[in-house]
């Protein structure tokens, strides 16, 4: 019973429930109190040390009724079973995509996917070839005089003993280990394993020497048998498929961000927005953590004298109360220049979730959005979802060409006066200015009135001043000039900035 609970918490750890190791030997202990034979008590004793908030007492719940089920076997019905055409069609070699993979975008394989010993073809083909008579052989045949099953397999199928199918079903996945089960192309493998560990291999041998031999009741065995296989592979490839989604959901969610995250921007699906945007705040919670300082320290760092014998005066010189010197964290004041024509605005959006997900370390983020011409979209942003603020910003300022040299023009206008030396512009856009003026003298009045501007391009470096594109111009007049096509380039971007500005 140690494995078993050691194996739920598991579990539980992948379904982003927190358990530490004092929590584990908390579980062993009420579970040693409460026994395994009630469940319910079982449940609540362990919910009562393993879960810490509604969330995660939610989360519990789910998992302890997936992982703590007994399957009765033969649930599954017998006539679908045996026709199923498609069995184990997870195992295909050429089909291990790794979750979250666009195909579009080229093929990952799955780590230690199923490869091509995953399947069964030519079982599957000759079940779907005699499905349907093995099936009407026995609905045609009420009480068939059966021969004797020689395999052990074959003995527990004729037997039919549910409880003891289902128990040697759970007894061959832990032989292999099926709670490591990573990723969803492993299915058709450890379904495969499963069956071969129960006796798979003498069955089959049996079953294919009944239907060549001559008496009948030899026949209606292997009939019989076949059907019942074809139930009992269901029954397993169902418990694989639960173990995955019990053991692997979380890992394969954390697989598809660390793809998303070195992936380019412009080539992540709508799909996988939720994905990002769960990415994102994670990220800002950890830079959050990283760059929050208290604004004053107490009992630290160095003695302030002159502060310290002032504050003693009225203690006639003896120094009872100390002063110590104080760094004063000044919030950086941010503003945010995003080019929202076509080929940008999917950085731009991704940008200015991360900045506005920092709202205790950057508080005081100005989101100017331009196409043709420059406009403040702060107030959207706080006042509407991520969403809806983009849909009005495009609706608003994204038409027309881009105009860089306008863009600064309009900028100057609006936000020049405010800039000082507490302040930081980043500029997001690909400096493709469609043979425009640009302006290059606007964009050195903010450089000399900021602390710092940085200016994110989303193309390649190899791509830049190339065509219409005046980087090169624009870069004599920036702090700081990165690439940007990415959520891990963004999040140093991110990053650098809370190390260097105060």
């Amino acid at each position: 019973m140690q494995r078993t609970l050691t194996d739920f918490v598991r579990a539980l750890r992948a379904a982003d429930v927190r358990v530490s190791p004092a929590e584990t030997l908390d579980a062993f202990r009420a579970a040693e109190i409460v026994g395994w034979h009630e469940r319910a008590r079982l449940k609540h004793a362990l919910a009562a040390v393993l879960a810490k908030s509604a969330d995660e007492a939610e989360a519990f719940d789910t998992c302890f009724e997936r992982f703590f089920r007994f399957d009765d076997f033969g649930s599954t019905d017998p006539h679908a079973a045996t026709t199923d055409q498609a069995p184990d069609n997870t195992s295909e070699p050429e089909q291990q995509i790794a979750p979250g993979d666009n195909p579009s975008e080229g093929r990952q394989a799955g780590t230690g996917g199923g490869g091509g010993n995953g399947g069964e073809p030519v079982e599957d083909a000759h079940d779907a070839a005699n499905g349907a008579a093995s099936s009407e052989s026995h609905t045609n045949t009420p009480n068939p005089s059966f021969a004797p099953a020689r395999s052990p397999l074959g003995q527990q199928l004729m037997a039919d003993d549910r409880n003891a199918l289902a128990l040697a079903i759970a007894q061959a996945a832990r032989r292999h280990a099926l709670e490591d089960i990573k990723v969803f192309t492993q299915q058709g493998l450890y379904t495969r394993r499963i069956l071969d560990s129960m006796g798979r291999g003498p069955l089959m041998d049996e079953v294919l020497a009944g239907e060549a031999a001559q008496a009948h009741n030899e026949r209606a065995l292997a009939a019989e048998l076949r059907r019942r296989y074809a139930q009992l592979r269901a029954q397993v490839r169902d418990h694989v498929e639960d173990q995955f989604v019990l053991h692997a959901d979380a890992q394969g969610e954390r697989l598809r961000e660390r793809l998303l995250y070195r992936a380019r921007l412009a080539a992540i699906s709508r799909r996988d927005d939720a994905l990002m945007r769960r990415a994102i705040e994670r990220m800002a919670r950890q830079l959050t953590a990283a760059h929050s300082r208290k604004r004053r320290v107490k009992q630290r760092g160095t003695l302030d004298v002159a502060r310290t014998v002032r504050r003693n005066m009225r203690h006639d010189g003896t120094l009872i109360e100390l002063a110590w010197r104080t760094k004063r964290i000044e919030r950086p004041r941010v503003f945010a220049i995003c080019d929202v024509s076509g080929s940008v605005v999917l950085y731009a959006r991704f940008m200015l979730m991360f900045l506005y997900s920092l709202g205790d370390v950057l508080p005081k983020v100005r989101a100017f959005a331009f196409c043709s011409e420059l406009a403040e979209v702060t107030e959207l942003f706080k006042q509407y979802d991520l969403d809806e603020a983009m849909a009005r910003t495009l609706a608003e300022h994204g038409q027309g060409s881009t105009d860089y040299g306008q863009a600064w023009a309009d900028f100057q206008r609006l936000a020049l006066a405010d800039v000082d030396r507490r302040s930081t512009v980043l500029i997001l856009g690909d400096a493709r200015n469609n043979e425009g003026e640009a302006r290059t003298d606007l964009l050195s009045q903010i450089y000399d009135r900021a602390q710092r501007v940085i200016w994110l391009n989303p193309e390649p470096r190899v791509a830049w001043d190339t065509g219409d594109s005046v980087m090169g111009r624009y870069r004599a007049h920036c702090h700081q000039v990165n690439e940007c096509g990415s959520l891990a380039q963004l999040e140093g971007v991110i990053a650098n900035l809370l190390r260097h500005v105060r």
